[in-house]
């Protein structure tokens, strides 16, 4: 995970029962760090914390006393049945306001770095060539634009405080029980649900799996060049909706039943029912540049796409042999 670099001491890992802070925490102990996770919920490990809620005024100073490197991946993804203005508004008393807080905390304990998990919607939501770090940030919902005044936020906090801060915003995550986007269509490739997206096959998506994610992060703990950077997160990979359908289907050993239905139409349909955001998201393109983690980092992704995407139909794969057997007996 380190390579030759020499890990942190110490480490907190926030919204370390998620899907990325409960592998890197994992991943962060297994390679010698004394690292902690700060749950929400019940803890039922002996590194794991209790955490407060984010926002403006939780404290954080004890937990974050006494680490080296704060790792912030906690933050508020999803809200419903609020109107479009409250949906902003809580979004920042989480995203912003809390991170801000636990970036003041971690700098007045003396905590030397500050590593944030962002988000590529920071950039926006599509693009005709990938994105860099060097783009204009153009968030366009809600979540990413809580996101992107964190990150601005947290530049503040380092200027006046000396502390180190790294930003990562990462595309899409794929791996084994992925949430969200990436798991529901997981299940329904493994199901063979008709899907229409077998014309979507000339926009070009980056995705980054969950352990070639985990692996920057841990250079990005650690390494002196990252200091106070932003680096985008990608696999080296970028493929059409159709193809990664197919290859979904391929690393699941399933047929997969794709119908070439007109773009138009989708979109069409897709305003019909409200959907319009996600049938974008399938459609468009959202490419992504990370070079600037290879070039500063020397850090390249551990994995291809084949073999991430193998490793994240693991848990799919295994359920439905095993109801397969089930329905045979």
């Amino acid at each position: 995970m380190f390579g030759s670099l020499v890990p942190p001491t110490s480490a907190l890992v926030t919204g370390a029962s998620g899907f990325v802070g409960r592998s890197l925490l994992r991943a962060l102990r297994a390679s010698g760090v004394n690292a902690s996770g700060a749950f929400r919920e019940a803890v039922d490990t002996e590194w794991g914390v209790s955490a407060p809620s984010l926002g403006p005024h939780a404290d954080w100073t004890t937990l974050v006393a006494g680490n080296e490197v704060v790792i912030h991946a906690a933050g508020r993804a999803h809200i419903r049945e609020e109107t479009k203005t409250d949906v902003l508004r809580e979004f920042r008393y989480v995203n912003t306001e809390g991170t801000r807080r636990l970036a003041e905390d971690s700098a007045a304990v003396g905590v030397k770095r500050f590593l944030f998990i962002s988000s590529i919607g920071v950039n926006g939501d599509s693009n005709n060539r990938p994105f860099t770090e060097s783009d204009e940030p153009s968030p366009q919902e809600a979540y990413a634009i809580s996101k992107y005044e964190a990150e601005i936020a947290l530049w503040k906090v380092g200027t006046r405080t000396g502390m180190e801060i790294v930003i990562v915003r990462p595309p899409l995550v794929y791996g084994p029980r992925a949430p969200g986007n990436f798991g529901r269509l997981m299940a329904a490739v493994a199901r063979g649900i008709p899907l229409p997206l077998g014309g979507v096959t000339n926009n070009r998506r980056t995705l980054v799996g969950l352990d070639n994610l985990i692996d920057l992060l841990g250079v990005c703990t650690t390494h002196p060049a990252a200091a106070n950077q932003l680096f985008l997160a990608g696999d080296d990979e970028a493929v059409s909706t159709a193809k990664l359908i197919r290859r979904l289907a391929e690393a699941m050993q399933v047929s997969v039943r794709l119908v070439p239905v007109p773009l138009p139409l989708l979109e069409f349909a897709g305003s019909i029912v409200g959907r319009r955001a996600m049938i974008n998201r399938l459609c468009g393109s959202l490419e992504v540049d990370s070079s600037k983690a290879r070039r500063l980092l020397a850090w390249s992704p551990p994995l291809g796409l084949e073999e991430g995407l193998a490793k994240a139909v693991q848990g799919v794969r295994g359920r439905r042999r095993d109801s397969t057997k089930a329905s045979a007996q």
